[in-house]
């Protein structure tokens, strides 16, 4: 299953914003409203939690400067990945697309499309709060 956010502009470089999601404790930043949990796990990795859905742990599996952040999950029950995709506009702005790549049956994947489509939204749209 392959599911992608919008671009969304951002007023920060690439390399800031790459700095930016460097750091796993900015996710806390882009998580919806209805979060239920948020824990930093190591320094490249977090747990969350969303209301009526199981926790989450992500892990940064690489980093390629200043373009990508690739998380991933850091089970092996549902394994998935989640790329941040960076493209520099301008000495002072950037876009961010989210694509999320995950390997699940037809049953799991009816199940999480919806939720899993309205995280990576709300991830690329909040990134204007990094």
């Amino acid at each position: 299953m392959n599911l992608e956010s919008h671009t969304i502009t951002v007023q920060k470089s690439a390399q800031d914003l790459f700095d930016s999601l460097s750091d796993v404790q900015n996710f806390e930043k882009l998580m919806p409203d209805n979060i239920a949990k948020f824990e930093v796990t190591g320094e490249d990795s977090f747990i969350f939690g969303l209301k009526g859905m199981p926790e989450i742990k992500l892990r940064i599996k690489e980093k390629i400067v200043p373009n990508k952040v690739i998380l991933g999950a850091a089970s092996d029950k549902l394994p998935f990945t989640l790329i941040a995709n960076i493209n520099s506009l301008s000495d002072s702005s950037s876009s961010i697309k989210f694509d999320f790549e995950g390997e699940f049956n037809a049953m799991m994947a009816m199940m999480v499309k919806g939720p899993i489509s309205k995280l990576i939204e709300t991830l690329a749209t909040n990134t204007n709060k990094l």
